[in-house]
Parts: structure tokens; C-alpha cells; sequence
């Protein structure tokens, strides 16, 4: 593997991101398999892409992929005008040109929202503009334990009275239209089972709250969707999970679909759980520069590091030339990456590594070079590459 990804990117410049195309195809497939049986679809995470081909490409290959979660108001409107359909926004939007703006691209897009006020400056909007914009409610998945708070912290909505009392506001406003519930779990889909970051006792710990989170999850999401119907509302979907819960999620009866989207590239934090596993399909290549003294290569650049608690589990990792380890002291930098290598390099090699999430890698490139079987066959923008942000 080492020789192939070598030999294909050997005439151009690094650093460099990349997408394995065999790999990447591969994991589509595996996904899909996932949710096979299960009577649910799903929705495609485009943040944990962000390169508008490779979501075409995932689009393409089966029926079951249906729908975009997207990041943000900018990239709804930017994946809206390339002609991406079903696009609900994961975060809620509280300017009020960001509002006008999804609303004139496309009045189907959904707003993700949370409380009155989120819903209000929507109403006053799509009122003025003649349509009826199209809400979610984002239900906070969270659990919480004696002493202990498991999840993060997203929507202040969290009992089927708070959700009931916020649905009777949703009926006085002619111009919104409730169109869908999403819960997103993401102390069982966001947390790895066993996770370098934490000792034995710790991980043992946190598999334990993960499994008594589940039923807790099931029984909220399943009160709070009964408890709308009931109201009369005709929710369009039910979205919960992301790639780390897909086995729990679809066992939920009143849930529709499932949100996947690192889990197309793998990356390094999907090495860390248990009930799956999908093939390392993107990365990116350092070349290197030094050698300052045996077995220690010095690579350009290589400090992306993931978000979210700071930890070396948040770090990049070498992958190939297998065997390539970062210095405790150093890790990655920005300048510079020193790795540990037994075997043999030479000034110009590359040393290939993976980031620890998906899409954050391609932040850093303006685009991703695409291999299948030994060579490059193109490049492909991300939304850098294209001017998003």
C-alpha cells in the first residue's frame, strides 16, 4: 500500500490530501449493509466530506442515501446551488440575512431549531417572503447519571412536555411547517468504545454508561415522537444516530433514517469502537525534508489537529510506511513532524497519515487527489477549493 500511494503521488507537491477511490467506494457499500433490513434510510453528514463530488458519488451508488445534514446556513446555500435536494441544516441559524438568504436559494431547505425564538425569526421571514419555511426539532440525546453528565451539550429541549409546549407555538405560525425530529446521540455515535486517550478503567467505564444510555435514548425519542402525533403533526422523518450508533439506532421503531457521514473516509477515532469497521480511505502526505539522525524523519508541516477536548487521541497519526510512530514530546506541527521509523527513507519520500475526524482534513487542502488502483485519475475541490468559507 505504501509503494502504490508512493508511486501514484510522486509528481506533486506536498503536503497533499488524498482519497483512495477503491477504499472510499468500499465503505459507501458497507454503510449501506449497515442499514440493510432495517426499513430506514440515510442522510448524508456533508460536513464529514466536504467535497461536493465525492457526496454526488455516494448519491449515485444507492437509494438508500437520501438527504444532506449540512453544517451551516452558507453551506446549504452552497450545496443547494449544485443541486443537492433534502437539505436539512444540522445547527440552528440565527441571523436574520443567513435566514432570507436559505429561504430564496431553496424555501425546502430545513431549519433545525430548538427554542420559540429560533422559530419566530423564521415565521417573520418566510412570512415576508411568501413561503413556509421548513423546521426540525433538534431533541437533546443526552444522559445524565449521578454526578455525571454523558453527552454534549446542544438543544435546552429534553422532556416530551418541553417539545409539547414549544409544538403548541409551532401551530399559531402559519408560515413554518414542522417537517421532521432529529436526536443525535452523540455520547454512543461521537465516543469510541476503547480510545488511546483513556486508561483501561475509564474505557471500561464509558462502555458501561453507553450501554445504559441506549434504552434511555429510545424511550425519549420514542415518547417525544408519539406525544407530536398525537398533537396531529405529520412528521416527514424521524433522524437520530450517526456512524458510531448505526446498530442501535435503527433498532428504534419510531425512527426513519440515520445520519452517516465520517464513516465514508474512516478516520482515525473509527479505529476505536467495536461493533464496526471501515477501510482508512482518505489521508494525507508529508514529504520529508531531514533526517536528523537514524531512524528519525523529519516531514514538513502536519499539524491538523482535530477539534473538540484536546488529547493525543485529537492528534494525526503516520500510517504508512507502517511502523512510523510521532514523538510523545513533538507530536504533529505546523511547521514540522518528526516520526520514528525502523526501516528507510529518503529525503522527498512521503510518510502518509490519517487525521483523527473526516471532513475537518479538508479544511487544510483546496482539494483532494483521487487514486484508484495505482494512480491518480483527477482531483476533486473541497468547499475550501471552492471558496466557502
Amino acid at each position: 500500500m505504501y509503494e502504490r500511494y508512493k508511486n501514484a503521488l510522486k509528481e506533486f507537491p506536498k503536503p497533499l490530501a488524498y482519497v483512495d477511490l477503491d477504499l472510499f467506494d468500499q465503505n459507501v457499500k458497507d454503510i449501506a449493509k449497515r442499514v440493510d433490513g432495517s426499513n430506514k434510510t440515510i442522510r448524508v453528514a456533508s460536513k464529514s466530506v466536504r467535497v461536493p463530488d465525492l457526496l454526488k458519488r455516494v448519491f449515485s451508488a444507492s437509494d438508500i442515501y437520501r438527504g444532506i445534514l449540512s453544517f451551516s446556513a452558507k453551506e446549504a446555500v452552497f450545496l443547494a446551488k449544485q443541486g443537492f435536494k433534502d437539505i436539512v441544516l444540522g445547527y440552528p441559524v440565527v441571523d436574520p440575512k443567513l435566514i432570507r438568504e436559505v429561504l430564496e436559494t431553496d424555501p425546502t431547505i430545513t431549519f433545525m431549531v430548538d427554542c420559540f425564538e429560533h422559530i419566530l425569526a423564521i415565521h417573520q421571514i418566510a412570512s415576508e417572503l411568501g413561503v413556509q419555511g421548513n423546521i426540525c426539532l433538534d431533541i437533546d440525546m443526552s444522559t445524565k447519571f449521578p454526578g455525571i453528565y454523558f453527552g454534549v451539550y446542544r438543544s435546552p429541549l429534553r422532556t416530551p412536555q418541553q417539545v409539547h409546549e414549544l409544538s403548541n407555538s409551532i401551530s399559531e405560525l402559519e408560515s413554518v411547517n414542522l417537517k421532521g425530529v432529529m436526536g443525535y446521540e452523540a455520547q454512543i455515535a461521537g465516543v469510541p468504545d476503547f480510545s488511546p486517550a483513556r486508561n483501561f478503567l475509564l474505557n471500561a467505564v464509558v462502555r458501561l454508561l453507553k450501554r445504559r444510555s441506549i434504552p434511555k435514548i429510545a424511550e425519549r425519542r420514542k415518547m417525544i415522537v408519539e406525544m407530536l402525533e398525537n398533537q396531529g403533526h405529520l412528521l416527514s422523518f424521524v433522524n437520530g444516530g450517526g456512524t458510531g450508533s448505526v446498530e442501535t439506532t435503527i433498532k428504534e421503531d419510531v425512527v426513519t433514517e440515520v445520519t452517516v457521514g465520517s464513516g465514508f473516509f474512516s478516520p482515525r477515532l473509527f479505529d476505536y469502537y467495536s461493533q464496526f469497521r471501515h477501510e482508512p480511505a482518505a489521508g494525507f502526505a508529508l514529504e520529508v525534508v531531514r533526517i536528523p539522525e537514524q531512524n528519525v524523519y523529519t516531514c514538513f508541516g502536519g499539524g491538523y489537529i482535530a477539534s473538540g477536548s484536546i488529547g493525543v487521541d485529537k492528534q494525526p497519526e503516520p500510517y504508512l510506511p507502517k511502523g512510523c510512530t510521532l514523538f510523545p514530546n513533538e507530536g504533529a506541527g505546523e511547521v514540522q513532524t518528526p516520526v520514528h521509523y525502523k526501516g528507510t527513507l529518503s529525503l522527498d519520500d512521503p510518510v502518509f497519515f490519517r487525521h483523527a475526524k473526516a471532513g475537518e482534513l479538508c479544511e487544510h487542502f483546496n482539494e483532494v487527489y483521487l487514486i484508484k488502483g495505482s494512480a491518480v485519475t483527477g482531483t476533486a475541490k473541497t468547499y475550501r477549493g471552492h471558496g466557502l468559507y
